[in-house]
């Protein structure tokens, strides 16, 4: 048998044998991997070359720039050189200057500037009537002897008071005089906007006077039996100093008062915890005068005021002793069914007691104002005589009723008429 070599068989570690169409693709893959690497490195180098070149242009500018910025800060210190020996050559001058003169510490110091503040858009400003100096003076007088449910009734209207205001400016019937102020209403029928209707109009009293004219308050009203003059702190009411609005800053001791005017404390909340007789009193006040040098017209009256409350209703009339027979003046109510026969004579002692005590007080009253009048100074004599009242009205404006047709001089049973209507 012939000897040769062998050939060695495929084991199964080193797989099947490759085809000759899949080595050929093996190869191309090769190779277009090998072209991809190459153009990498071709982009990697050319990258590199543009960024050398960028920095060496950018240290080219650098060097440009600082060759132009050398001469100007060898120019800057050659002058910081020069004012330096200046200041060297003017030092002993000025060492000597401050020997003989003190440097101001205002001018010494440098003061930091204010920053700047951001100021937000103004709106437009608002404008509002400035008030006159006396616009209130009205409202600050207590109208005496108004019932409490129609205060609110007396202030609905606008009304003004300029006729007041300008009695006080110079020229006027109260410049420069001193002057007591009360007010009181008084309930009319008047013409508003085409329309009649109860008003209930403010009225303010002016009383040109050195001292006060009077302390007391008179409760007096058809309802009641009797008069009452009482002291007007104990109805909680006082003369005061009336401020101007270009006045209420300063204080009031320092002031110097020509305006006074009568005012109240009882604030109508605290109604509700009083009784009724005393509520009843303050809407019967009246401001009460007493004119010794002037004979009072009820010194010599001769009616009296008869409310008999034995009869259902009361008898509410007048009684003149001078006028009426008593005889005749009850057999009057009988006939008309007011006073049973039974009461006759109960009805004729209670008219006879009013008559005395009407005579007594008019005996009395004649007395005091005599023996006021001997005791008087001559100062106080002058002072009444010199007395007046004004009795202003509200002025017609477009927003209250015109009560021009109303005005009437007299004041209430004490004070008599005004010398003066406004």
């Amino acid at each position: 048998m012939r000897k040769g070599t062998k050939r060695k068989a495929p084991s199964r570690k080193d797989g099947a044998a490759k085809s000759k169409p899949e080595e050929a693709e093996n190869e191309a893959s090769k190779a277009t991997v090998e072209e991809n690497n190459k153009e990498e490195v071709v982009e990697k180098s050319q990258s590199a070359a543009a960024a050398a070149e960028e920095e060496e242009s950018s240290k080219v500018e650098q060097t440009e720039e600082n060759n132009k910025s050398e001469p100007s800060t060898k120019l800057a210190e050659e002058e910081n050189e020069e004012k330096e020996k200046e200041e060297q050559s003017t030092k002993p001058v000025e060492e000597k200057k401050k020997g003989k003169e003190k440097v101001e510490p205002s001018k010494a110091v440098k003061r930091r500037g204010k920053r700047a503040r951001i100021t937000k858009q103004e709106d437009e400003p608002e404008y509002f009537e400035e008030k006159r100096n006396l616009e209130d003076l009205w409202k600050q007088v207590f109208p005496v002897g108004t019932e409490w449910e129609q205060l609110d009734l007396v202030y609905q209207y606008k009304w003004s008071f300029q006729n007041l205001e300008d009695a006080f400016e110079e020229g006027g019937e109260l410049h420069g005089k001193k002057v007591y102020l009360f007010g009181c209403t008084e309930p009319q029928f008047v013409s508003f906007q085409g329309q009649q209707k109860l008003v209930v109009i403010p009225v303010v009293v002016a009383v040109v006077s050195p001292f006060p004219p009077s302390d007391k308050i008179g409760i007096t009203s058809v309802q009641r039996e009797s008069e009452e003059i009482l002291p007007m702190k104990q109805m909680k009411m006082d003369w005061i100093p009336y401020i101007p609005f270009a006045n209420r800053d300063s204080q009031v001791e320092r002031l110097k008062s020509q305006i006074f005017i009568l005012a109240c404390t009882q604030r109508r909340a605290g109604l509700k915890h009083l009784k009724i007789d005393r509520v009843k009193k303050f809407e019967y006040c009246l401001p009460y005068f007493y004119q010794p040098l002037r004979e009072d017209e009820f010194e010599n009256k001769t009616d009296v005021d008869i409310l008999f409350p034995d009869t259902e209703p009361p008898i509410v009339c007048e009684f003149d002793w001078e006028l009426d027979e008593l005889e005749e003046f009850t057999d009057k109510f009988i006939e008309e069914d007011q006073l049973p026969a039974d009461k006759k004579d109960a009805f004729k002692e209670f008219v006879k007691e009013k008559v005395r005590e009407a005579k007594k007080a008019n005996r009395e009253a004649r007395e005091a104002r005599r023996k006021a009048i001997e005791e008087m100074s001559d100062e106080t004599k002058a002072a009444f005589e010199s007395m007046k009242f004004y009795k202003f009205y509200p002025v017609t404006t477009p927003d209250s009723p015109d009560v021009s047709s109303v005005k009437a001089p007299f004041i209430n049973r004490y004070y008599g008429k005004a010398h003066n209507v406004l």
